[in-house]
């Protein structure tokens, strides 16, 4: 599959995060790269990374941060493509304050916000993969399937349940 996800965490103690996005990726078939850069203390590499990354193919950025959560919203005023914020529970707040900071972007510069933490980051890579899917059968195919073994587990659970009730 062409469709392609850039990953973008702030520092080293997110990576854990990104895997979980990317492990989604994965499953999907949906190519992707992880990439360390913040917002705040390497703002020229991240500026360069979204343009390279867009040049190349990119075409969704799922970034993670925590605490003032600037990443997302710096990567989405340097690109038109989507950008999806993860907020990470760090800090005394544990991703509160990550959370009101992604959600209140500036008019024009829209990012998708997902749930604190790992569930957030799984959710980033099923929507990236659903933006995708659109310009993309083979990866709205990989989306349904994906979805269909969910389905299938959580039948199964309730048909155990059943039997044992």
């Amino acid at each position: 599959m062409s469709a392609t996800v850039g990953i973008i965490v702030g520092s080293r103690s997110d990576l854990s995060f990104a895997e979980a996005a990317g492990k989604v990726l994965d499953q999907l078939g949906i190519s992707h790269e992880l990439r360390v850069l913040s917002a705040h203390r390497t703002p020229g590499p991240l500026e360069e990374y979204v343009s390279a990354a867009e040049a190349d193919g990119t075409r969704v950025f799922i970034c993670m941060a925590g605490m003032a959560a600037a990443l997302p919203g710096v990567v989405a005023a340097r690109t038109i493509l989507p950008v999806i914020g993860v907020p990470l529970p760090a800090g005394e707040l544990k991703g509160q304050d990550a959370l009101l900071a992604i959600v209140q972007m500036p008019p024009g510069i829209p990012v998708a916000t997902m749930a604190i933490g790992v569930p957030g980051a799984r959710n980033a890579a099923w929507f990236a993969a659903a933006i995708l899917g659109l310009g993309d059968a083979a990866v709205a195919a990989a989306v349904n399937e994906g979805r269909a073994r969910m389905a299938e587990g959580v039948l199964a659970d309730d048909a155990e349940a059943r039997a044992h009730a």
